[in-house]
């Protein structure tokens, strides 16, 4: 069941029924899926290898039908309107995605380049698209990467720089299929925190597709399970992150706070649910071994 949205908070994405199957394919990719993502919401999906997560993100950001072909079934609406009835120059307005492999999307020479071509595209004034540029950099940590040539950059640091390629196009619906799988904890949290400042800030809708579920469990508001092409379970992160069993019955493992509180308490009561970062798991603990010491 979808969440409810707050007074005024309108849908950016509906998935209804939606099925997918690549060409020569023998099964779907995807299965009947269906999910709502409402207005400056970040909305997280996690699942197993092969569930069917990045052909979603393809679906919802339009590159499925427009440039990957397949057997699609479904509507995917994007604030309002089907992505199969909207040309690609009129989805890359409203919709920005970052893939898990940087080199999917990097093209141009520099980095200066590439974060400025999506704003150039858009028809920006010079001052607009430098401004842009400057601060999706800064966000990014990569201004000390302007000048350098793409080709010759790490695997992190062209993760970053697409995201920051993105993000210099202010989209209002950012989809992010696993987009710090090259970096560092630090970097992760950074990106994060980005995301968050977006959201809050510019009132950007965030749909993020990451394996980190301890970072997802402290931004997202909402999280989807995906397995086996379709959704299996649905809620806020400390609801579904406490469905330990039917997490590892799927192949994915909850945050190591919640599978050490799952050992003292293998059973949750009615409306409880486990901790899901470690501050929580802090309280948690602390409160536990205090009733076993007055025991």
């Amino acid at each position: 069941m979808a969440a409810t949205p707050e007074p005024g908070r309108g849908t950016a994405l509906l998935v209804r029924g939606l099925s997918f199957r690549y060409p020569g394919a023998d099964q779907d990719a995807l299965r009947e899926t269906s999910l709502q993502v409402y207005r400056g919401e970040h909305v997280a999906i996690i699942g197993p290898s092969g569930a069917g997560k990045t052909t979603l993100c393809l679906c919802m950001a339009g590159v499925v039908p427009h440039v990957v072909q397949g057997d699609l079934r479904g509507d995917v609406l994007l604030f309002d309107k089907s992505t199969a009835g909207q040309s690609v120059a009129e989805l890359s307005r409203q919709v920005g995605i970052v893939f898990d492999d940087p080199e999917a999307q990097l093209f141009n020479v520099t980095v200066e380049e590439e974060v400025a071509f999506g704003p150039q595209n858009l028809g920006l004034e010079r001052e607009q698209v430098l401004a842009r540029v400057e601060e999706s950099l800064e966000w990014t940590g990569t201004s000390q990467l302007r000048q350098a040539a793409v080709n010759t950059l790490s695997g992190g640091e062209k993760q970053r720089v697409a995201i920051a390629s993105v993000l210099a196009m202010r989209p209002p619906l950012l989809i992010l299929d696993e987009p710090t799988s090259m970096l560092d904890p630090a970097g992760t949290r950074q990106v994060f925190e980005v995301l968050e400042k977006l959201r809050s800030r510019e009132g950007m809708t965030i749909i993020t597709v990451e394996d980190k579920v301890e970072r997802l469990a402290e931004f997202a508001e909402r999280l989807y399970v995906l397995f086996d092409g379709s959704i299996v379970a649905e809620g806020e992160p400390s609801d579904v992150l406490s469905q330990v069993g039917l997490l590892t019955a799927k192949g994915m493992e909850p945050p190591q706070v919640t599978m050490l509180e799952n050992r003292f308490r293998p059973r949750l009561e009615p409306g409880s649910s486990y901790s899901i970062t470690v501050s929580q798991a802090h309280l948690y603990l602390s409160r536990f071994l205090e009733e076993r010491a007055g025991r």
